[in-house]
């Protein structure tokens, strides 16, 4: 039987919005004990039990209001005065919405890609990495990825990209990272950042505005060049400078819905 934990993580990765409610106190007579747990979905529907009643019915209302606010919160409650309930305990519940996963798409699996790959997977990105060179995920820094071998653009157009998606563009060739570029930049997505040297960066955007494939304003939303500037030189170093970035982004989106 499916636990409360394993479907909060379940709903975590498939961005289901929705909330973990915890009984963390109890005193006198109620209807469960501490340790009791239960899914509350946007729509108000639960998955587990507090208990049932109106104390849990109250639970699920504030819940929903909880959800779109992305924050913890803890609730008590007396239950003959705040409910009307005669068994006349305390509860007091934890409320924590299951914030979803970020998903990080790579494309481009060389030395740069590789370095991201096993960084990221180190802080709670969904990771998959577009690439078609044939043997190029044999690496087993790739085992947990979702990989995909198929050719870039097609990718593209099967890809589920949403709000949640950061894009990290660091192919072998500067014409599919600017072809990329363009083919994701009205995707939904969190950041979009691709690889190169200011002179490169400069004349993709001198390119991109004289054939009318982007507007100015869509092409400073790039983070290109991409990752927090240092002195970075090896796949390593420029891998850290670009997941930094990714974190930084991350944060102050999280923070800013709070």
């Amino acid at each position: 039987m499916q636990t409360v934990f394993s479907k909060a993580e379940e709903l975590r990765s498939t961005n289901r919005r929705s909330a973990i409610c915890i009984v963390v106190e109890t005193k006198g007579s109620t209807p469960r004990k501490a340790g009791s747990k239960m899914i509350v979905y946007e729509d108000g529907s639960i998955f587990g039990s507090i208990g049932g009643g109106t104390v849990e019915k109250e639970v699920a209302e504030k819940t929903v209001e909880l959800i779109a606010q992305g924050k913890p919160v803890k609730y008590s409650f007396n239950l003959e005065n705040d409910l009307g309930m005669h068994c006349g305990g305390y509860m007091e519940v934890y409320i924590e919405p299951i914030n979803p996963t970020q998903k990080l798409f790579i494309f481009g699996a060389g030395h740069i890609g590789k370095a991201i790959t096993h960084f990221a997977k180190e802080f709670d990105f969904s990771v998959s990495v577009f690439d078609p060179r044939e043997g190029i995920f044999s690496d087993p820094v790739f085992r947990d990825c979702n990989c995909i071998g198929k050719d870039y653009f097609e990718a593209i157009e099967d890809a589920p990209f949403d709000e949640n998606t950061y894009i990290v563009i660091v192919t072998p060739k500067h014409i599919y990272d600017e072809e990329i570029l363009v083919k994701t930049a009205r995707k939904p997505h969190a950041y979009l950042g691709m690889l190169g040297s200011s002179r490169k960066v400069e004349q993709a955007r001198n390119r991109f505005l004289s054939e009318n494939l982007l507007t100015a304003e869509e092409i400073d939303s790039v983070d290109m060049p991409i990752g927090i500037k240092f002195e970075a030189q090896t796949p390593n170093e420029i891998a850290i400078s670009i997941l930094a970035k990714l974190i930084d982004v991350r944060n102050r989106i999280q923070n800013n819905n709070n």
